[in-house]
């Protein structure tokens, strides 16, 4: 119905964030890592937009998101409305929860990776 939601909501609050950092990096005279912090933060919201885009995607092709107002088949009662909420709250929640939780291991291998190309080339000079 309208799980698609949850995702896009945190993806607009990690935009911002994301903006944020690399204003901050850019001004930063700190050393700079293999891969920065707006770098990673960037991955998260790339995750994001493109699992709402392609979720709202599949409510458009069953027919639950139309291009009339109310826009969700789900708001047309209030029945409908309370089963709509109910799924962005579980549903919804979960993927973005399990969208962020892909992030941080990918944020942790790519560090990993990162920190042991740092060390082999150490070990060659």
């Amino acid at each position: 119905m309208a799980c698609f939601t949850a995702p896009l909501a945190e993806a607009v609050i990690v935009k911002a964030v994301e903006k944020h950092m690399e204003k901050k990096e850019a001004s930063s005279n700190e050393p700079k890592k293999a891969i920065s912090a707006a770098t990673k933060v960037s991955w998260l919201s790339k995750m994001l937009f493109g699992g709402s885009a392609l979720l709202a995607f599949e409510h458009v092709w069953h027919g639950e998101i139309t291009p009339w107002f109310p826009f969700l088949t789900a708001m047309m009662s209030k029945e409908d409305m309370v089963s709509m909420l109910h799924e962005i709250a579980t549903v919804g929640v979960g993927m973005a929860l399990l969208i962020t939780v892909v992030w941080v291991g990918m944020c942790k291998v790519a560090d990993v990776v990162t920190a042991r190309e740092v060390k082999m080339k150490e070990a060659v000079k």
